[in-house]
């Protein structure tokens, strides 16, 4: 079957559904739905409007970006406002499809807002303020087509590029994708094409794409989301790359620990490959191409290209000394193009719309959009696509919505672990690849983690690098043992042990890692401490000198209080609440917490109730009387 005939049929089920004169009811089930409960929101929708023999279909689609809204659920109805509503319960549901699928009131209460586009194309998004800042390309499909058919997508135009691609030179293709100035969005940033062309001329007659799913940050759910909501736009891009480059093979290599984003891939690639989309003789053409996928063991280290290649192989996930490059010495020693979900996800975009277009968006140096995982102490926590240039400020406060509670901005860690932790001071900063950079952070692979007031910098520096420490390799010295020695001084000084010499100690391990490490992820790994170091140094002097943590949270620099002039006496939450039993009632009934016991848990803190607000954290050199601090020897009894 000729795609033009695929098109066709595709749009017109397409347009029965969405644009019929039916009821449809979309229902957000990516992971991010399922853990706030979609799938027994879907199961109320089902059964009620079963039970009521309401004309009205229920799809299943990913997630538009707005996870803190979750589960979201979508109502088209023909001639009436299309409205998204949030936070939906499966209790909500008979006043949704009793009041606004069969009858006239729309529930606003319970709506987010009401929806806007539709068509092919842009795709269907709630009127927010946040969304005026972003431009939805990666995002397109999310939220509003079905991942589980492959006429949605054909119907948004899908796998046309891949049609249009087959009547170009590969040599043509490669020229457009260089002419976009795609920069690689794995973390590197480098050059798409240059990439492609050197595994185009490569001398070799079996050759492969490889995806590189293995989304390892911590705070990162990109790659994961857009495999959940949109899988054909990744297997059209590795379609579409294999023809560039002469490839016949394809490899997804993703982590065992997304299930349902492996489900959604598997269930992508047999309705491609029904379609004539994959396998031999695509779209009646010459191109044979299928597409397989590995599944990961979760090692952090796998992300980095070559330690991946070597799992692929069933070897240990160890980096290699570059050159020889994977373009033209890769996977089982023949060339193999190695691209991230997310570059992928472009090409479909470029080939259709051409490389001017795309270059118009973003900056020259960062040309496109960038695709962040916002998460820590955010309101809006979810996923946001920006034109890449848009400042670090409004993806926290435009789109994140701030921090919650109005709590004091600390800081934003943005680049995974081998990124670094930036203050309030550079909240101007553009988002494109040079700029974070030269402020000594990294785009990475987008993944965005704010911090408020309660954060300590120094145990968030110490978090990372315990994180790289425990994925690291082993294979070279200095990112084995330098990791282990920089999260020992850490350690010590958030425990109070630490010292001005361990301080520039510290700096000067980071230098050597950065300088000596073999791959990528050990030369960056220093940049939470560096920049921490850089930023925030008052802080680490603090520990170090005062033996105070400024944000309360390292134990062994904080203790908890009960203030007498605030403690109820009748009132026993904190003596209830305390695991340890380290709260007691002295002689006058008021509350003391026993230093020696007291775990740190914070359990007293969190039950003290609002109106007496008694329980406070201090450095344990505070100025409560030494007689409040510990329990007395020998209590007296209670009058």
């Amino acid at each position: 079957m000729s795609f033009e005939q695929l098109f066709r049929q595709a749009v017109s089920r397409w347009e029965s559904l969405y644009k019929g004169r039916n009821v449809h009811i979309l229902v957000g089930t990516a992971t991010c739905g399922r853990a706030a409960g979609a799938m027994a929101v879907l199961e109320a929708f089902r059964r009620e409007i079963e039970g009521l023999g309401a004309a009205a279909a229920i799809s299943e689609v990913g997630c538009m970006g707005l996870c803190s809204h979750e589960p979201l659920v979508t109502i088209i109805k023909p001639d009436e406002f299309a409205i998204c509503y949030h936070n939906v319960t499966p209790q909500m549901v008979p006043r949704l499809v009793q009041g606004y699928v069969i009858g006239d009131d729309p529930c606003l209460d319970l709506a987010l807002g009401t929806v806007t586009g539709g068509g092919h194309e842009p795709a269907v998004i709630p009127e927010l303020e946040r969304f005026n800042n972003e431009k939805r390309l990666l995002l397109r499909n999310s939220g509003y087509s079905s991942p589980l058919e492959i006429d949605h997508y054909l119907a948004c135009n899908g796998y046309k590029a891949l049609a249009k691609a087959l009547t170009m030179e590969p040599g043509a293709l490669i020229k457009e994708v260089e002419r976009s100035g795609l920069r690689g969005r794995g973390g590197a940033g480098f050059p798409t094409s240059a990439k492609w062309r050197s595994c185009h001329s490569a001398k070799s007659n079996i050759k492969y794409v490889v995806c590189n799913a293995d989304e390892g940050d911590p705070g990162a759910f990109m790659d994961r989301i857009l495999l959940e909501s949109d899988p054909h736009a990744v297997i059209e891009g590795m379609a579409v790359a294999g023809y560039a480059v002469g490839a016949k093979k394809g490899f997804v290599y993703i982590r065992e620990e997304y299930p349902l984003a492996i489900s959604r891939l598997q269930t992508a690639l047999m309705q491609a490959e029904d379609k004539g989309l994959l396998g031999k003789n695509i779209l009646r053409s010459d191109f044979n191409f299928d597409i397989e996928i590995v599944k990961g063991a979760g090692a952090f280290v796998s992300g980095e290209e070559t330690a991946m290649m070597a799992a692929m192989e069933g070897k240990r996930s160890w980096p290699e000394h570059r050159p020889p490059y994977p373009a033209t010495t890769g996977l089982w020693g023949k060339p193999t193009l190695v691209n991230n979900v997310k570059t992928l996800a472009y090409i479909p975009l470029i080939v259709n719309n051409g490389a001017e277009w795309f270059k118009g968006i973003g900056t020259k140096g960062s040309p496109g959009t960038a695709l962040f995982a916002l998460a820590g102490k955010l309101t809006n926590t979810g996923l946001a696509e920006v034109p890449m240039g848009t400042t670090l400020r409004t993806l926290v406060y435009d789109i994140g919505g701030g921090t919650r509670g109005n709590r004091q901005f600390k800081g934003v860690q943005i680049g995974g672990p081998s990124g670094g932790c930036l203050p309030e001071a550079l909240l101007d900063t553009p988002v494109e690849f040079d700029s974070l950079t030269e402020a000594g952070a990294i785009m990475g692979s987008g993944g965005i983690i704010v911090m408020d007031e309660d954060n300590c910098m120094v145990d968030t520096a110490k978090f990372f690098i315990d994180f790289s420490q425990q994925e690291s390799c082993g294979k070279c010295t200095p990112c084995r043992i330098g990791t282990f020695q920089m999260l020992d001084i850490l350690q010590d000084i958030t425990r109070g042990m630490g010292t001005l010499t361990g301080l520039n100690m510290l700096e000067e391990i980071a230098g050597d890692i950065k300088a000596g490490s073999l791959c990528g992820l050990g030369k960056m790994a220093p940049n939470p401490v560096l920049t921490t170091l850089r930023y925030y140094k008052e802080e680490y002097k603090a520990h170090i000198m005062e033996k105070r943590c400024p944000a309360r949270v390292c134990k062994d620099l904080t203790a908890y209080y009960i203030l007498p002039e605030k403690c109820e006496r009748g009132c026993d939450h904190c003596v209830l609440a305390c695991p340890a039993e380290a709260v007691f009632s002295d002689e006058n009934g008021l509350k003391v917490v026993d230093q020696s016991k007291c775990t740190k848990c914070g359990s007293c803190e969190l039950v003290c109730p609002v109106e007496y607000n008694a329980v406070i954290r201090l450095s344990p050199v505070s100025l409560v009387p030494e007689n409040r601090r510990t329990r007395p020897e020998t209590p007296s009894k209670e009058p």
